[in-house]
């Protein structure tokens, strides 16, 4: 089945939120107004609708993501307790002040819901508000479903200030003391139950033991035919044959239920059913939605891998390992049959939302992307509505809005590619024998050849005098130097450039047509090496994603640099050879029309000099991605920002004086050699062993892989808090961190690279009271249509409480001693 992204998810929430309504029983929000804040409510009581007391739990939901950030970043400005001049008289910033309105009445009618001002105000019937232009008719049809279901709003304190830094957050101790999800998992004592012959499984026990307390009998057991078609749609999905119904109603004892029990655990259909409910969790399509509804390249790749994970019965830390940054396992999962690495898939699921092409406000584009990306992970993985901080600190959890920033630097250190994922193991050994091949042999070569080290024979040159050194005006301007880069800057998509970059003056080992030589580096950079020319990627066909990047040949072939801040519109790049150059602007990437075309540029060759236009990016955050055209040579030196031409000239002039001394060593250690038969003999007998190891080499790489979403690390970046959760206001820099909640302080993570790996290893960490209370409740919400917790989604204070929380942690701790085998939970 080909799964299309929703064409409207606003009109999709409407849609689920109103069949909630009529079909679902409400959830009590959980908290009293204090009494110093119920004034505005009694005002308005009488003389309009009385506010509901109770709505579900996803209605309130649908107001935290859709309508209070609508509210924040359009209307606080003059119409809350933090405006300057309160305009109007009214205030949008509790559900009370909205029933009172302000000098022209009311800014909602719960009886007539078309009337409301508020609808009239945003749609410009009669004032426009807000003023600076009108909403989106998404944002629209938002608040006309809002006020259709009696303006859902969390009952809660009056607002105050709203935090532009982490100094003014909430008491995370207090609301973690007073909330059961915070509290570790403990391993609760197996109940005493009277009618202890009616089970002695553990699970039964603790049923029995909160129906025997409500002086409840258990209900009779279903009768054979009943119990074996529901077990066929529980693990498979599909009905039993007639041929198996009658087997086991011809033999229905438990150790007959067991086996075929067994037998369906073991089937591939099992993955089949259960990566279904998978895939509803972290929004599979295989389309970006949005306007074109663009393909989304190899989703399916990862709906395989979660098919085939759930039938290997892989343990659940290591898949959520693998889902957060499989792409950073030092020992990833192979394939067993194919041998192919399998954790990298995993991290897909990242990118599985909607894209939008050609966006306006590109880093607002951004910040939604972003959004979408934690509120999956949270949920899916803690229970927990992290996306709800975006615009201010969790209304009733122990989540700040700098929890929300700090996990946001994660996805900004992070980047998305079409990973080789068949070949990439294979070649990832084939690299590392070429490196050692060239580093081994180059070492023994500039021994025989009795090379000086390459600082000294750089700064004293044959006469003595040193090379002179770039001004200071002219080095502050480069942003990427890749003579001078640090060793975990050095980032690329595949192995084509290398271990690292060519340093001036290094010996580098040729394969020319009169046989192998060796020579000098005349200058430094990143190149790519002829040796994988040749790669292919298998692609499916059909696939329209609309992107201009699609077409290039990038995966495996493609440079990165470190991620910078645009401070000058006008970019050079210090490049030589054949290729192209994307700008990866607020890591947008659907390239799919004029508005930002000028992010994808040529490198001809003709030039030394490629000039990136991005002027409208100043204050952007960006990296630069180097690809070489199919079997051609790309060699990236520098990035700078703002030079003049006077400036490039200087810079070209140093590196022609550096080449000059190179070439003059060069020819003294030629000259050493033909000298010496006996040394000549050496160098010529090291030659041919690089050249024959380097053919067998040639001949090992893998050329052909299919492809798949993946993530890729980046250059460690952290994000700003966003006041109000707008994207154009941004507050102080927060450092990537889990949630403090759930560990001891904010716990920066390590300088170099995402912190992925880290976040993983908290999130899986048994001293993590959620993850495995999260996946065993959705386990036996699959199974039995209602969860222990019923907001399978929501752990927090909007959530429902566990109906049993003995029973929960009993199998939340099981889960975690036992291996985190989904199979042997399910049994």
């Amino acid at each position: 089945m080909h799964y299309r992204y929703s064409e409207s998810a606003s009109q999709l929430s409407c849609l689920i939120a109103w069949f909630l309504i009529g079909l679902q029983p409400a959830c009590c929000v959980g908290q009293d107004v204090e009494a110093n804040n119920s004034k505005l409510e009694t005002q308005v009581e009488s003389a309009l609708v009385k506010a509901p007391s109770e709505w579900t739990n996803r209605q309130l939901e649908f107001f935290e993501i859709k309508i209070r950030p609508l509210l924040v970043e359009n209307c606080y400005e003059c119409h809350s307790g933090d405006a300057k001049k309160l305009k109007g008289g009214l205030r949008l910033d509790s559900r009370a002040a909205l029933l009172q309105g302000g000098e022209s009445g009311a800014a909602l009618d719960l009886q007539a819901n078309e009337s409301s001002i508020l609808l009239s105000a945003v749609r410009y019937e009669d004032f426009e508000m807000p003023p600076r232009g009108k909403l989106s008719d998404a944002a629209i049809a938002d608040l006309k479903t809002w006020i259709a279901w009696g303006a859902p709003w969390p009952k809660e304190s009056l607002p105050s200030e709203k935090p532009t830094s982490p100094a003014n957050e909430i008491d995370i101790v207090a609301r973690k003391a007073n909330h059961w999800m915070w509290q570790p998992v403990t391993s609760p004592a197996i109940p005493q139950v009277a009618e202890s012959s009616w089970s002695n499984h553990p699970v039964d026990q603790f049923i029995l033991s909160k129906l025997e307390a409500a002086q409840l009998r258990p209900t009779q057991d279903a009768d054979p035919y009943a119990m074996i078609r529901r077990l066929y749609f529980d693990l498979v999905g599909l009905p039993p044959t007639p041929d198996q119904v009658r087997s086991f109603v011809a033999n229905p004892t438990s150790e007959n239920w067991s086996n075929v029990v067994d037998e369906l655990l073991s089937s591939p259909r099992f993955g089949e059913r259960w990566g279904r409910h998978w895939l509803d969790l972290v929004r599979y399509a295989e389309s970006r939605g949005h306007e074109f509804d663009n393909d989304s390249e190899n989703a399916y790749q990862y709906r395989d891998y979660v098919i085939r994970a759930l039938n290997a019965d892989v343990p659940y830390n290591q898949f959520v390992r693998e889902h957060i940054a499989g792409d950073l396992l030092t020992a990833p999962r192979l394939n067993p049959e194919h041998g192919f690495n399998e954790s990298i898939l995993a991290t897909g699921f990242w990118f599985l939302g909607e894209w939008v092409h050609s966006p306006v406000d590109i880093r607002k584009d951004e910040t939604d992307r972003f959004d979408n990306m934690l509120d999956v992970l949270s949920k899916t993985f803690l229970g927990v509505t992290l996306a709800c901080a975006r615009c201010h600190d969790h209304k009733f959890d122990a989540i700040t809005s700098s929890d929300y920033y700090a996990m946001c630097g994660y996805l900004q250190s992070s980047d998305y590619r079409q990973v080789r994922f068949e070949s990439l193991e294979h070649n990832r050994a084939v690299a590392a024998e070429l490196h050692a091949l060239d580093s081994g042999l180059a070492q023994h070569l500039a021994e025989l050849i009795q090379l000086p080290p390459m600082r000294a024979r750089l700064l004293l040159p044959s006469d003595g005098v040193p090379i002179s050194e770039l001004d200071e005006k002219i080095t502050d301007k480069f942003l990427v130097d890749y003579e001078h880069l640090d060793p975990h800057e050095f980032m690329q998509d595949g192995f084509i450039f290398g271990d690292g970059p060519i340093l001036p003056g290094s010996i580098q080992f040729r394969t020319l047509a009169d046989g192998p030589s060796w020579e000098l580096a005349r200058t430094g950079g990143a190149s790519n090496d002829p040796l994988w020319d040749g790669l292919k990627s298998i692609s499916e066909k059909g696939v329209d994603t609309k992107s201009r990047l699609s077409s290039l040949p990038r995966s495996g072939r493609t440079l990165r640099s470190p991620t910078f801040t645009v401070t000058d519109g006008q970019l050079d790049c210090l490049c030589e050879g054949q290729g192209h150059v994307f700008t990866c602007v607020d890591s947008h990437r659907l390239i799919a029309g004029p508005l930002h075309g000028e992010t994808l540029e040529r490198v001809d060759g003709q030039k030394a000099w490629t000039r990136l236009n991005l002027t409208r990016y100043v204050g952007h955050r960006v990296h630069l991605e180097f690809t070489p055209d199919e079997d051609k040579t790309l060699s990236v030196a520098l990035v700078a920002s703002g030079l003049n031409e006077t400036e490039k000239a200087a810079i070209i002039a140093r590196r022609d004086a550096v080449a000059k001394e190179i070439d003059f060593a060069q020819e003294q250690s030629r000259k050493l050699v033909q000298n010496s038969l006996e040394l000549k003999r050496q160098v010529d007998s090291l030659l041919s062993q690089w050249d024959q190891r380097r053919r067998e080499l040639k001949s090992r790489i893998m050329l052909t892989s299919r492809l798949a979403m993946a993530m890729m690390d980046g250059t460690p970046e952290n994000d700003h808090l966003l006041i109000r959760g707008s994207s154009s206001n941004p507050g102080v820099e927060v450092p990537r961190h889990f949630l403090q909640a759930l560990c001891s302080g904010t716990q920066p993570t390590s300088d170099e690279g995402s912190g992925r790996l880290q976040l993983a290893d908290q999130i899986v960490s048994n001293s993590n009271p959620l993850t495995a209370r999260v996946i065993v409740n959705r386990v036996w919400h699959h199974l039995f249509g209602r969860g222990i917790v019923p907001t399978v989604d929501d752990f927090g204070v909007l959530g429902q409480p566990p109906s049993h929380p003995e029973l929960l942690d009993h199998l939340a701790s099981w889960f975690q001693q036992d291996g985190q085998s989904i199979k042997r939970l399910i049994k």
